[in-house]
């Protein structure tokens, strides 16, 4: 039995990554990964810690999502979210949100 090159593992990992983007269909909605994670009291701080333009096209985005899905309509393909393009723009706020929650619950432990 050959032996997958890491090279050839990593196209195939990327692979099921872009099926499973396509296949979870918020992108058709024209959504991005950040925009569809539960709003918790972490995520909430880090929204509220969001550049002022870029919270409001999260919200552009979260309305037009919710319009379409009224009309059971999807977006034209050409303006589907591609998988290149969805930056994780709330990752490093939610990170250092939690961050900074586990130090403060370590701090009220002492």
């Amino acid at each position: 039995m050959a032996t997958r090159t890491p090279a050839a593992t990593g196209r195939l990992l990327l692979g099921v990554r872009k099926w499973y983007y396509n296949a979870a269909g918020f992108n058709k909605l024209g959504l991005m990964y950040d925009d569809t994670i539960y709003e918790d009291s972490d995520v909430k701080e880090a929204l509220r810690r969001l550049p002022e333009p870029v919270y409001n096209e999260r919200v552009f985005r979260i309305k037009r999502a919710l319009d379409l899905s009224m009309k059971q309509a999807i977006l034209p393909k050409d303006q589907w979210t591609k998988y290149e393009e969805d930056v994780r723009y709330l990752s490093p706020y939610l990170k250092e949100v939690i961050r900074e929650r586990k130090e403060k619950e370590e701090w009220q432990k002492k």
